[in-house]
């Protein structure tokens, strides 16, 4: 697509990436904005997948993990550096994907962590290892959208180039 085309997709696209920016961006602000209020129950979330990482480890990603879901959510939903930001958010989704699909595997029987809590579950909770997995999927589609199409509407990108309406 060129820029300027007025084809029924250039001005399509453009609107479909201020969606698909709104979806992963919001999704992913939203998750670390849930977690950044209790740091501890998003390393025990991190802990509850059991990959064998040491106490440092599974704390740092517990404690950082949700500061880098605030930061990347926030620079897609703005709209700065979509596509790079988009691929960040994709890739995200790709680790939590195998990462539930690696605790689903092994037997283990957790929430995700992804909008919860997260942890151990009782022995009367049930997983949701498909819902979340397809949830997330999504999500991948969208980051995957924004590194094809990463020209959108209102979006600090738009507004950076000169000669480029962004509404």
């Amino acid at each position: 697509m060129v820029r300027g085309d007025e084809s029924g997709t250039g001005k399509v696209f453009p609107w479909i990436s201020l969606v698909a920016r709104a979806i992963l961006g919001g999704a992913l602000l939203i998750a670390g904005l849930m977690k950044i209020t209790d740091l501890e129950a998003s390393v025990l979330a991190v802990k509850a997948y059991d990959f064998g990482l040491s106490a440092s480890m599974t704390s740092f990603i517990g404690h950082t993990q949700p500061i880098v879901e605030i930061l990347v959510g926030a620079l897609i939903l703005a709209g700065i550096l979509t596509r790079w930001t988009g691929l960040l958010g994709g890739l995200a989704m790709v680790v939590f994907i195998a990462g539930i699909a690696s605790a689903w595997a092994r037997g283990l029987s957790i929430d995700c962590g992804c909008f919860t809590p997260g942890g151990v579950l009782t022995a009367e909770q049930e997983t949701a290892y498909v819902e979340d997995i397809l949830r997330d999927a999504g999500f991948l589609i969208c980051g995957i959208w924004l590194v094809i199409f990463p020209r959108s509407r209102i979006s600090v990108d738009g507004w950076m180039k000169k000669g480029v309406p962004d509404v």
